[in-house]
């Protein structure tokens, strides 16, 4: 079954009470039993519901899984794979990775007794040096967030077998139409549903996907036990969303793809950061891997003043964090969504105060060019 067509279809079939062929919102909080222990599939709704389940099932086939789980944001998602370890266990995580997965492992996780390596992904030998035997989890988010650096999953996926390891690949930037990590071995795929999924800038998930029932099990108790949720309206909204994904994805990379182009070229950019250009160093890993390069674009400029002047001359880029909306939004990771990571470590990875970051957006591709050549003028 194509892609847009389990979007639509998978884990949506009609209310069979109703007939309505949108999956209804069930909002309650609990249901009604016919005897102790007997009940018709949810006794809870933080233990289950059907709009979730409908939704859950449907973010899993996309990404080719038999289990979904999905949270009340990205964030909580990845929380969530704590489950999974142990104090004293050991996790090696791409280093320029999105802050806030970077604040999460080193001011909540460390304290607690777990460790982590931050290293750079994309070169195999720099994963399996950081290796121990306490090592459990390889955390992989690619592309990277800000730098649009590409990891080889396959490799990684190869290396987890090999030190018997649990492969998580955060694949929020490219979503499940231009990527599926798990076809390419990994364990577990994350998503922030926030961005692409939801694609429209009006609610908060996150989501893990396994085909591995004992790993689907334990991430099912995490999720009963803490709670960490969507709501069913919310829910609801993602099953609105994902229908539209595949389309709203081509759209997105379109227009990324002319965007990166012309900063490429442009006398004011220092670099451009984008997949799908021929000079990026990971370009045929990610011609290989995904089907496509997505809709991010990061570039650097000549320094901090002129990375505030942009900031304040665009007039279609909305300054705001987040990212994946049908509308163009532009972030300055240093200042934004890397603020928490410490300056010098930001810029030993390339995070520097001149790196802008574009969300490229749906709208038509001649006005955003137009809206990026003037704010550019102005540096």
């Amino acid at each position: 079954m194509g892609f847009n067509t389990k979007a639509i279809h998978a884990g949506q079939d009609p209310d069979p009470q109703t007939g309505s062929v949108t999956v209804p919102i069930i909002q309650t909080s609990t249901f009604a039993q016919q005897g102790i222990g007997i009940h018709k599939g949810w006794d809870y709704s933080r233990a289950g519901n059907p709009t979730r389940d409908a939704a859950e099932a449907n973010l899993a086939a996309l990404e080719n899984a038999t289990h979904g789980h999905l949270f009340s944001s990205g964030m909580a998602a990845i929380h969530a794979l704590t489950v999974l370890l142990k104090t004293g266990d050991h996790i090696v995580c791409t280093r320029d990775v999105y802050g806030g997965t970077w604040r999460l492992i080193t001011q909540i996780l460390e304290p607690w007794g777990l460790q982590c390596d931050f290293v750079e992904s994309h070169t195999v030998e720099n994963v399996e040096k950081a290796i121990r035997p306490e090592t459990k989890l390889l955390f992989v988010e690619t592309p990277t967030n800000p730098l649009l650096t590409v990891t080889d999953i396959a490799r990684m996926a190869e290396l987890a077998r090999r030190h018997k390891l649990i492969l998580v690949v955060d694949n929020t930037f490219m979503s499940p139409f231009f990527q599926n990590p798990l076809d390419l071995g990994a364990h577990i795929v994350m998503h922030s549903c926030t961005k692409y999924i939801l694609g429209h800038s009006d609610m908060i998930a996150g989501f893990l996907a396994t085909r591995d029932d004992a790993l689907a099990e334990r991430l099912r108790y995490m999720q009963k036990c803490t709670g960490a949720l969507p709501s069913p309206q919310d829910c609801f909204l993602i099953l609105r969303s994902t229908k539209t994904l595949g389309v709203r994805m081509e759209r997105h990379y379109s227009n990324a793809m002319k965007v990166a182009l012309m900063l490429s070229e442009h006398a004011n950019v220092g670099r451009a950061h984008y997949p799908g250009l021929t000079s990026h160093p990971q370009y045929e890993l990610a011609s290989r891997q995904m089907r496509g390069f997505g809709g991010m674009v990061s570039f650097e400029l000549a320094d901090r003043t002129a990375a505030e002047r942009f900031a304040t001359s665009v007039r279609l880029f909305t300054l705001a964090e987040s990212l994946g909306g049908v509308e163009s939004l532009l972030n300055h990771p240093a200042g934004m969504t890397h603020a928490s990571v410490p300056k010098e470590q930001r810029e030993a990875y390339g995070l520097t105060d001149s790196l802008m970051r574009l969300s490229v957006g749906i709208e038509d591709i001649d006005d955003l060019l137009e809206d990026l050549e003037q704010a550019l003028a102005k540096v």
